[in-house]
């Protein structure tokens, strides 16, 4: 499943094509996504897209009358192609410009998702999520208080939407092992000296992913079509059984929440 990184990678991809752009039109092909793809999107025709913005996983296109929020689901990817460009399979939405091109929304699997946002108002799939990873809001300190009393393992915290979003499995695997933490340490007993030392890694690690253009996923490709390349640089997740790069220990994977966890014996407490 494409993670943050990807998104946000996806979000500089696409914006310098569709930031300030006239939409002329928006063709659902198969509204049967993960929610019914609603009538209220074509709101989008005749308006001026503002800006595109990421919240979690969700990507918003901002006009003067509401936001469209797309989802990339598990294997959704995002291009720009000119408007004449025959549709692919599995090309569910997509949005024409009036600078020739148009956005496309494939999604094998259909798990992604096209929504509706008014202007002023809120959706409920952006409603009680946590704070970004990226911003200031999130610290050590609120992982800490959220953390409190907690005796889910501290991996399954980390990638609770509603404490922080956007800290997926793949970075959550590294940033623990960055951060020396057992994957399975109920998050009620993680100190907060430890939580200072993993919040800033887990930007770290978010950060170069975006830097580096997003891990390469089987389903997943930038929208000019390119890999990410920051898979080459992972040092727990997909390593099972391989020697931990610090202590040359075998690497033990289990499942946590029925998510591949990778992790070294030797290094995490």
């Amino acid at each position: 499943m494409p993670e943050l990184p990807e998104v946000e990678v996806s979000r500089l991809g696409i914006r310098p094509h569709v930031e300030n752009q006239l939409v002329v039109d928006v063709k659902i092909h198969n509204p049967n996504l993960r929610w019914p793809v609603p009538e209220e999107v074509r709101s989008l025709i005749g308006q001026v897209i503002d800006s595109v913005e990421r919240r979690a996983k969700y990507l918003l296109l901002n006009s003067h009358v509401g936001s469209m929020i797309l989802h990339l689901g598990m294997s959704g990817n995002l291009r720009v192609v000119p408007v004449t460009e025959a549709l692919k399979k599995h090309d569910h939405i997509e949005i024409h410009f009036d600078n020739g091109l148009a956005l496309r929304l494939n999604d094998p699997r259909r798990f992604g998702a096209c929504l509706w946002q008014e202007k002023g108002v809120s959706h409920a799939v952006l409603q009680k999520l946590g704070p970004e990873p990226l911003t200031e809001a999130f610290t050590a300190k609120h992982l800490y208080e959220c953390s409190r009393g907690k005796k889910v393992a501290v991996k399954q915290f980390i990638m609770d939407n509603h404490v922080v979003v956007g800290v997926g499995n793949i970075y959550a695997n590294e940033s623990l092992f960055k951060a020396g933490i057992h994957p399975k340490c109920e998050a009620g007993k993680v100190s907060l000296a430890r939580f200072q030392r993993l919040t800033p890694i887990i930007k770290e690690t978010l950060a170069a992913a975006i830097k580096q253009g997003g891990t390469t996923l089987k389903d997943f490709a930038q929208s000019d079509g390119k890999p990410g390349y920051f898979a080459q640089e992972l040092l727990v997740y997909g390593r099972k059984g391989q020697p931990c790069v610090t202590c040359f220990t075998e690497l033990t994977e289990i499942r946590l929440g029925q998510r591949s966890t990778v992790f070294c014996k030797r290094c995490q407490r």
